[in-house]
């Protein structure tokens, strides 16, 4: 690796750390109006502050030419550091060690939701927004923010670091230059937010659990300000069926929603969007059956905790009202299924994605028909756009990584005297990027149990799980490191 290497990926580093450290001043400002000890945070983020910006200053006059090994380099290791930074003061904070502070800020950074505390009800004000914070800025992903700014320095790089961090099938751009797309996307993902913030105060919570509890919906992370999560408000419907539906939203694509402020629907009427909302009301309207047979309770009460429940599952958010680990074989089931689903790309959602699924379907019954008629020609399509081969073995390729990524952690986790329901939903949880699982880590528990070394592979798999596979994979390659 060349000066100019470390360079780039300084410059680059320092940039998201100092956007980091800038929205940790909202913790900062919770601490210090509800009158809490922030004295050591304040230092650390003083400190920090100073480190990156010392390193930008260093650099203010290098300009950044970001190449492609470059970028996936720093993509990787952003999201290390930011689990560093966050896991500071959650040490602080509440008197846990580094590799607790680093699975919890990093299940926060990539909006997984898997928690280590247990009494969140009494965790300082300020720690409780640190982690709605965390949710927020990594939802829309802080490489998105970065390479807007970034694009003002360097438009070449920021394209690079863009194509690198980004998930899904393909990129889809909305305007001509990349900053004006990023700066669109967090213009809408505020607007979201408000708009859910709003609600949630108008129709009974607190201000505080307003904001944090929209930082956490739109960022599909799941953590909340309180231990029984949205169980704490289960018979306010309103903030229910509010919750549910801006969850539904936040898995969808957000360039869809977008195009709607241009008066252009063809957003909404892409495949995928259309699978996914079937899918959507499919395995919630079984869920709600299943419930309502099953137990005690009124067919609008099942309906409205099974819509929360899948929708919150479907869209890798992980907020929970009821406990539906005990709502018996049948719908255990169908939420694993949509646990394994997740949202659309383009959206803040984790799993593997609808379009993944549609893609495999097609190319499943493209197949068929190959065994039934060898000389027909059949082409696999996504909204009338012909797919290349290239696409549909990466997807396949995907789904390959995404099972043996799993199956390697939950044997893991397994040999090491965890049940198998502990082990398959704990890693498909952490990788899907879920929060909640199944058995020890159902709705109602957390992942304190687990070893440190346990819960340092699982903040792994949400990492991998939020770069999607390959850019962290790559780094295992010998070729990679080749002319570095």
């Amino acid at each position: 690796m060349d000066r100019n290497s470390i360079k780039n990926i300084l410059k680059f580093l320092s940039l998201v750390g100092i956007i980091v450290i800038a929205f940790f001043t909202l913790p900062l400002i919770t601490g210090i109006i509800y009158k809490e000890d922030i004295t050591y945070f304040a230092l650390y983020l003083f400190i920090s502050f100073l480190i990156f910006i010392s390193i930008l200053i260093y650099l203010k006059n290098y300009r950044m030419k970001m190449k492609i090994k470059e970028a996936i380099l720093s993509v990787n290791l952003v999201w290390f550091m930011i689990g560093s930074l966050g896991a500071i003061p959650l040490m602080i904070g509440t008197h846990i060690n580094f590799i607790n502070g680093f699975f919890e800020a990093i299940s926060g950074f990539t909006t997984t939701g898997a928690t280590i505390y247990s009494d969140i009800d009494h965790l300082p004000k300020y720690i409780l927004m640190l982690r709605s914070t965390m949710h927020w800025i990594g939802g829309m992903g802080i490489i998105v923010l970065g390479v807007g700014l970034l694009s003002f320095i360097n438009p070449t790089g920021s394209l690079t670091l863009f194509q690198a961090e980004s998930t899904g099938i393909n990129v889809e751009k909305i305007t001509p230059k990349l900053k004006h797309t990023a700066l669109k996307l967090w213009e809408f993902y505020i607007f979201l937010t408000l708009i859910d913030m709003i609600l949630l105060k108008l129709e009974g919570m607190s201000f505080f659990d307003a904001i944090n509890h929209a930082f956490a919906t739109i960022s599909t992370g799941g953590f909340s300000t309180k231990s029984a999560s949205l169980g704490y408000w289960d018979n306010n419907y309103l903030i229910i069926w509010t919750t549910t539906i801006f969850m539904f939203l936040s898995g969808m694509n957000f360039l869809a929603h977008i195009k709607l402020f241009n008066k252009d629907f063809s957003g909404y009427k892409s495949e995928e969007v259309m699978w996914y909302t079937i899918i959507f009301f499919g395995l919630a309207t079984a869920l709600s059956i299943i419930h309502f047979f099953t137990s005690q309770d009124s067919f609008f009460y099942s309906l409205t905790h099974s819509f929360f429940t899948i929708s919150s599952i479907l869209t890798t958010t992980g907020f929970a009202t009821l406990d539906y680990s005990l709502w018996g074989q049948a719908a255990i089931a169908i939420i694993f299924l949509a646990m394994l689903i997740g949202g659309n790309t383009g959206s803040t959602a984790g799993g593997i994605k609808t379009i993944r699924f549609v893609v495999m379907f097609k190319n499943l019954t493209h197949q068929i028909k190959k065994i039934l008629h060898p000389n027909i020609v059949c082409s696999i399509k996504i909204d009338n756009n012909k797919l290349s081969c290239d696409t549909v073995i990466n997807v396949s390729a995907f789904i390959f990584l995404y099972i043996l990524t799993n199956a390697i952690i939950s044997l893991y986790l397994f040999a090491n005297g965890y049940d198998a329901m502990t082990s398959l939903s704990a890693t498909i949880a952490c990788v899907g990027n879920i929060g909640p699982g199944f058995g020890q880590v159902g709705p109602a528990d957390n992942f304190a149990f687990f070893t440190d070394t346990q819960k340092f592979i699982l903040a792994i798999g949400m990492i991998i799980g939020r770069l999607e596979f390959f850019t962290v994979l790559i780094l295992l390659s010998r070729e990679f490191w080749k002319k570095f």
